[in-house]
């Protein structure tokens, strides 16, 4: 996982660096939009738990955390 760093840093490592770090960040925000919608779902066949949501919004914010956002 990349840590949260400054944009000086970003800077100092080169446009490669920078891409490199919004790539990471649209692929952790892809996935906690995932993890969203997962606990969201509802199908009709089955009976969702509110849980499942309340589950679901946890890890969306425990990624983005992880990844500085």
């Amino acid at each position: 996982m990349m840590q949260n760093r400054s944009p000086e840093s970003d800077a100092a490592f080169g446009p490669e660096a920078q891409l490199s770090r919004l790539e990471a960040q649209v692929a952790t925000l892809a996935e906690a939009v995932r993890v969203l919608a997962r606990g969201r779902e509802n199908i009709p066949s089955e009976d969702v738990p509110p849980e499942e949501a309340e589950r679901g919004a946890r890890l969306a914010h425990e990624l983005l955390l992880l990844q500085g956002l």
